[in-house]
């Protein structure tokens, strides 16, 4: 009787939890259905808010950094050490949206800076020396002619920051026209464009009339931002004078502002390939070097990368 009465009971306990936790999965389900759809409510009112004319502002960045220090640790050349590495980007962009015009102005930065500090040889370097050096910021007003077509006029302008600023330095102004099929996508068609090189070697670098692509991708899509922009100037003067930069940036947040970023670029720019390769030449080195020209210039795709923490701001 006693073994009965405690299988009855026992088989009661559990049919008491599988009701109970049916029960709060039922009930989990309501709550869920119930704040996915007031979810839909805010995107939907957010989606008209977005639409609304006016000013959108906003930035995200990436942070990347370490230090380390060494002492007697001789499996390695240098046992004495502290080294470190630091950067960060910044995306940042304010648009002023009406119905008759726009005006978009954005601003991208990466920098970085490195050191190896050699304990054991006192002439080394200990100071952070800047390594990726990347500055640019660009204003275009547009006049709308049809809902995805504006007559538009583009100034750009970029350089370094930490080392050699403005030696060199690009300033593009332009009169064209911009498209923008999708949301969150800018093509810019300047037909007429100056550019205007700012530098210590005249030799090299040179100013001329071309045409100016840009195309730029903005966007956030829950705890994701990206960003991609492709600039191009074609000179009508000579392809030598021509250039083009490709940057993109990406960051998810994990835990409140703070997340993980990426942002890589590529440049080409033959002029700036020139610059350097007669830094380096020596007329007087053997055996002799071949003097470096236009001609025959190695014009090496230029990149950088960029990961770490990030914060959105």
């Amino acid at each position: 009787m006693k073994k009965l009465f405690f299988t009855l009971l026992c088989l009661s306990v559990l049919t008491l939890n599988a009701q109970t936790k049916e029960e709060l999965q039922a009930q989990k389900a309501e709550k869920q259905a119930i704040a996915d759809a007031a979810k839909a409510e805010v995107d939907a009112i957010q989606a008209k808010i977005d639409a609304l004319p006016g000013w959108r502002i906003g930035a995200f960045g990436t942070i990347g950094g370490s230090l380390s220090n060494f002492n007697n640790w001789y499996s390695q050349g240098t046992p004495n050490n502290a080294s470190g590495n630091i950067g960060f980007t910044v995306n940042a962009y304010a648009n002023l949206i009406q119905e008759k015009f726009f005006w978009r102005n954005a601003l991208t930065t990466n920098l970085n800076w490195v050191k190896l500090d050699n304990k054991d040889d006192p002439n080394d370097d200990e100071d952070f020396n800047p390594t990726t050096d990347v500055f640019n910021i660009s204003s275009l007003y547009g006049r709308n002619i049809t809902k995805t077509l504006a007559a538009s006029g583009l100034m750009e302008y970029r350089t370094t920051l930490l080392d050699n600023f403005n030696d060199p330095g690009y300033l593009d102004l332009g009169i064209g026209a911009t498209w923008t099929p999708i949301e969150n996508l800018i093509v810019v068609i300047h037909p007429l464009n100056y550019n205007f090189v700012f530098s210590d070697n005249d030799t090299v670098f040179d100013s001329s009339l071309g045409a100016k692509i840009v195309a730029d991708y903005t966007r956030q899509i829950g705890a994701i931002n990206f960003k991609t922009n492709f600039s191009t100037f074609q000179s009508y003067k000579s392809g030598d004078l021509s250039n083009f930069t490709w940057t993109n940036s990406f960051s998810y947040t994990l835990w409140k502002m703070i997340g993980v970023g990426f942002d890589f670029g590529l440049r080409s720019n033959k002029q700036e390939a020139l610059n350097f390769a007669l830094g380096q030449y020596d007329p007087l080195a053997v055996p002799a070097q071949t003097e470096p020209t236009f001609d025959n210039v190695d014009n090496d795709l230029q990149t950088y990368y960029t990961f770490g923490l990030s914060y959105k701001f």
